[in-house]
């Protein structure tokens, strides 16, 4: 009881303390941005003729993308705003401790996501086709696919594909096939080891857990990891020498393989894992890794090819 008062009083000056318009950005989970600078790839591996439009060009896509995710969050938090309530942390969004008005959320949303989808189609129509998909597809996710065994993480993982894609559209500059086979693989890798998090969690707390644990077993996740792990770094492997670009990409290699490696071990040793965009902010060793990983990228381009 005593924890329940402390979580009650804690979101009456969560109310309180909010004005409408920073609850609107809440609401929309800036924290899971950071999912959507993979559009900053193509512009990344398009070093050479990266110019101010393609730039400019980039960011526009990134918020766009931003915001028709958020949108998904809106509908998603808008139809689970009761059973939130009854959860310990979920309990504190916008919408389920009572701060932010329902009605408003989904309006605020419509709006957004029609605005959304008008800026894009300047960028370029396949990228308004591409964000409508993306917003179709987990709207799908949240009603209805994730609860469905294996097919869940699998549109996850479609996801960030169709992040991928939007940053060569935004620039018009094509992907191998083979980048995009590295983007579904990592995804995979990822949304597998949070599906492992959760299966943790669950052996402490099996109140709140999604149904579709029920259908996995830690020996299958870690098997699935495994060949996922396999495949991701043979698949990037590859990407570095078919991509038309310099061989020399292939010293970007080892970035990866520690990366993978070191977020293995946070998944296992240290029963992370549940927050992948979190982990990429706290965890220095993966940060360092990824921040080394673009410099080499942008300096092999620039100077090796």
């Amino acid at each position: 009881m005593q924890l329940s008062n402390s979580n009650t009083a804690k979101a009456e000056r969560y109310h309180r303390s909010s004005n409408p318009a920073a609850l609107l950005v809440l609401q929309l989970r800036p924290r899971q941005w950071t999912k959507n600078l993979l559009i900053f790839a193509a512009l990344l591996f398009s070093y050479q003729t990266m110019n101010l439009f393609s730039i400019l060009n980039t960011i526009l896509g990134f918020i766009l993308f931003c915001f028709v995710s958020g949108c998904v969050y809106i509908l998603n938090d808008y139809a689970d705003r009761e059973s939130d309530r009854n959860h310990p942390i979920k309990q504190f969004r916008p919408m389920a401790s009572g701060a932010l008005n329902p009605n408003v959320a989904l309006i605020f949303g419509g709006a957004l996501l029609i605005a959304s989808l008008v800026i894009s189609y300047y960028l370029n129509p396949l990228f308004t086709l591409l964000l409508a998909a993306y917003f179709i597809m987990n709207v799908l996710y949240s009603f209805k696919l994730k609860h469905v065994v294996i097919i869940d993480i699998m549109i996850i993982a479609a996801g960030f594909v169709l992040r991928a894609i939007a940053g060569g559209l935004v620039i018009h500059v094509p992907f191998t096939p083979w980048f995009l086979m590295c983007t579904m693989l990592l995804s995979l890798f990822l949304a597998i080891g949070k599906r492992r998090h959760e299966l943790f969690l669950l052996q402490n707390d099996s109140t709140t857990h999604r149904k579709v644990l029920d259908h996995y077993s830690f020996a299958l996740l870690d098997q699935l990891i495994g060949i996922v792990t396999a495949a991701t770094i043979i698949s990037y492997s590859l990407f570095t020498f078919t991509s038309g670009r310099t061989i020399h990409l292939m010293w970007t290699i080892p970035f990866v393989i520690y990366g993978i490696f070191r977020y293995l071990y946070l998944v296992h040793i240290e029963n992370k894992g549940g927050a992948p965009d979190r982990i990429l902010l706290e965890d220095k060793h993966i940060l360092v890794t990824v921040i080394l990983y673009v410099i080499s990228v942008v300096c092999i381009l620039a100077f090796l090819e």
